[in-house]
């Protein structure tokens, strides 16, 4: 039979109510009584019952994520990360799809498969910041990326516009001086593409380099396809003088250097190539890509955590949390 948590308290010396506080993470528990209930839970392959936990709180041990589209290999692997993360936690995490450019948020936001989740963790791609107050729900919400701002929710994001600077300055230190960036969103006010493009714009401004309309690549989707059609734009107008290209994620980077190798230009000796996202694949591309690791590890710990803070009741002021960013060097800007 499998142990019990009577079982647990009777090898450790202890209370049931010990071993249950033990087992729930509660903060003040002697660390020597701690060590002593641990040993007996490893000693008699004691697993708690994580159903009736739930059952007993009136939780259903199950959190939704909501992500624009799987599709999206930056929003694949930040799924496969929150899965990871939830599960360390004994939670069960669901995925729902809000469409490329968010046409079904509103609709998540307010869908009645809430009640079978605790709490939601939603990346907004097409929120307008006039809408925010669609984020005053009556469950536990945390916010990823960087649409929507003072909702008055927990935010987990990255350092766009940081990374991208780190970025850009990467190249210009390798001496480029024509940069194109690929990915631009013309009109954009905030999200991903407006702070990536500024801190392209920071980069150049300190190496006193004057921007080139010519060297900015528009697209719509960050995918392979628009990467490579924005590529093949920028070295029209710009008669190929081009050294450097800082695209905004991986997956336009794949397409920038599909079209580079094409008009027979060697990357890194013609034109250095930077991404955004580290994605695994980008370890095997023809040349590896340099990319920037933007924290997705850390973002989906960060969230599940501050959303699981909130499902067990934390009332603290909501907090912004900025992952950490590091620029993983490879053969394509070397």
């Amino acid at each position: 039979m499998s142990a019990t948590m009577r079982d647990v308290a009777s090898r450790a010396g202890v209370s049931v109510k010990t071993v249950s506080n033990v087992v729930n993470g509660f903060a003040h528990i002697r660390p020597t009584t701690r060590e002593r209930v641990e040993a007996a839970i490893d000693e008699l392959g004691y697993r708690m019952n994580i159903a009736g936990r739930n059952l007993r709180r009136g939780r259903t041990g199950m959190i939704g994520l909501a992500i624009p589209e799987l599709r999206v290999p930056y929003f694949a692997e930040l799924a496969d990360s929150c899965l990871r993360a939830a599960e360390e936690r004994g939670l069960v995490l669901l995925i729902e799809q809000t469409g490329a450019g968010g046409e079904h948020e509103l609709d998540v936001l307010a869908s009645p498969q809430r009640q079978q989740t605790d709490g939601l963790l939603f990346s907004a791609v097409g929120m307008d910041p006039d809408e925010k107050a669609a984020f005053a729900v009556d469950y536990p919400l945390v916010l990823l990326g960087e649409r929507v701002f003072d909702a008055g929710v927990d935010h987990v994001t990255m350092a766009n516009r940081e990374a991208s600077r780190a970025a850009t300055a990467h190249l210009i230190d390798r001496g480029c001086r024509r940069i194109a960036v690929i990915g631009a969103h013309e009109g954009e006010r905030m999200g991903s593409a407006a702070l990536r493009y500024a801190g392209y714009l920071d980069a150049l401004a300190e190496a006193g380099i004057a921007p080139d309309p010519d060297l900015v690549g528009e697209a719509g989707r960050w995918v392979r396809a628009t990467g490579a059609s924005a590529m093949t734009k920028i070295l029209s107008a710009s008669g190929g003088d081009v050294d450097g290209v800082f695209a905004m994620n991986d997956a336009l980077a794949l397409g920038a250097l599909h079209v580079l190798h094409e008009h027979g230009l060697r990357v890194p000796q013609d034109v250095r190539v930077v991404g955004f996202d580290d994605l695994d694949e980008v370890r095997y591309s023809e040349p590896p890509l340099t990319s920037i690791a933007p924290g997705r590890e850390q973002i989906a710990r960060v969230a599940v955590d501050r959303l699981l803070r909130r499902i067990e009741g934390e009332d603290e002021a909501p907090r912004t949390v900025v992952a950490d960013f590091d620029l993983i060097q490879r053969e394509s800007s070397r």
